[in-house]
């Protein structure tokens, strides 16, 4: 049996409600919620001047294992989604064997039974990922698989694609798309403009995300099947989608932080840890991604958390893209949309606690009784500045270093359980 816990006095905020309240939780669940309540507990936590939220669930994560560990791992990465509020990962598949058979799929969830943190195992679209031929979507979905994608890789034949949101459809599984035109990226590391041709390096055009994203939604319409867009960062794509929306067309889509937080001009530095895929792009996409956040268009904030070594990064040129993204996640919303007043805390809740899971058909959290426990308590206030050595993860290129950040996750439960505490 868990140990039972009461929050005093603590401002609760889910997706539709605001207050200030106590919360008692007892064997994994919220068991009240209200004002002066009279119980004993095992742990009392005083939440004066704090936040209590559901827990986030990232959907767009690395974990590197099975056969990059020396990356990241279950293990590690867990831990590193914990310090960041977060109990719920989807896992992308491009691992060393990716996850396009039951038996890498059950060695991940196996794996991440004992952390604390619900490790979702997302299948590959097709073999290998190699393009050419459909996984076993009942074979994957049978092993625990709630969602496919090649991400790391488009799909690039069409009529796969197709064939594979119709087969999908039928089965209940989400597809989501890494939205790339590889003949059209041909080398690009940056986002190709002004900044690019200034340092003279191979660039990579916003074609290929945008035209991508808009095969994929005539895709879906054509099947009369779901498709969710990976890590938006274009102005285009949010326009496309958002058109799409308004047709009925059934496409969601995500971004992360550093898309609506930072632009390619850091790129000047010549450092590896500002690469990732897609890339920084400019300050008018940035103002894109925050209105798309704004007006629905984009349904959650992930992270894309892509772990590589110091000396993967060391060369500029030859580095691999990615940045983990995981412990400062729910700092950098808060930094630059709720402290700026773009959205409230509710709104944060949807993008990055409640949407995730609903798109997954998973349970969608709420701080009322009978709901599971699995919950963050920030402050919401705390400025502090991110110091990559400090994090959990086993790598430490986070495009975040040496920025202040306002907002910081303290304690972490899950299923019931403290399983981070920072206090």
């Amino acid at each position: 049996m868990s140990d039972t816990i009461l929050i005093r006095n603590i401002r609760a905020v889910d997706e539709n409600s605001d207050k200030i309240c106590d919360v008692f939780i007892k064997n994994g669940i919220i068991s009240d919620v209200g004002d002066s309540l009279p119980y004993e507990a095992d742990h009392i936590i005083s939440g004066d001047g704090l936040v209590l939220m559901p827990s986030l669930f990232d959907m767009h994560v690395h974990f590197r294992d099975p056969g990059l560990t020396h990356k990241e791992d279950i293990l590690t990465g867990c831990s590193a989604a914990l310090a960041g509020g977060v109990t719920g990962v989807l896992a992308m598949p491009n691992t060393k064997p990716p996850c396009d058979n039951s038996e890498t799929i059950r060695y991940i969830i196996d794996k991440a039974k004992c952390t604390g943190v619900d490790v979702y195992p997302a299948g590959c679209i097709t073999k290998g990922m190699n393009g050419s031929e459909l996984c076993s979507f009942d074979e994957l979905k049978n092993a625990g698989c709630i969602c496919l994608s090649d991400d790391g890789r488009p799909v690039e034949n069409a009529g796969l694609m197709l064939k594979a949101l119709k087969e999908a459809e039928k089965k209940g599984i989400l597809v989501a798309s890494h939205c790339e035109d590889l003949s059209i990226i041909s080398g690009g590391i940056m986002n190709k403009g002004d900044v690019s041709e200034r340092m003279g390096v191979p660039g990579m055009d916003r074609a290929s995300e945008d035209s991508i994203t808009a095969r994929e939604i005539i895709l879906a319409a054509s099947a009369n099947a779901r498709i969710h867009i990976c890590h938006v960062s274009t102005k285009g794509s949010a326009e496309i989608i958002r058109f799409a929306k308004s047709k009925g067309i059934k496409v969601t889509c995500e971004t992360a932080p550093h898309y609506f937080m930072l632009t390619d001009e850091l790129l000047e530095k010549r450092d590896a840890d500002y690469r990732m895929n897609p890339p920084l792009r400019t300050s008018e996409d940035t103002a894109a991604i925050i209105e798309a956040l704004r007006d629905g268009t984009i349904d959650c904030i992930i992270t894309d958390h892509a772990p590589h070594t110091a000396e993967e990064k060391r060369d500029f040129l030859k580095a691999p893209n990615g940045v983990v993204g995981l412990e400062t996640s729910l700092a950098a919303a808060l930094t630059a949309l709720y402290h700026t007043g773009v959205l409230s805390l509710n709104r944060i809740v949807s993008l990055m606690c409640a949407n995730p899971r609903r798109l997954l058909g998973l349970e969608v959290p709420a701080i009322e009784p009978g709901k599971k426990a699995d919950l963050v308590i920030a402050d919401i206030n705390k400025k502090w500045t991110v110091e990559p050595e400090k994090l959990h993860s086993r790598s430490h290129n986070s495009v975040f270093k040496g920025m202040t950040l306002c907002g910081k996750p303290l304690v972490t439960i899950s299923n019931g359980e403290i399983r981070f505490d920072e206090r």
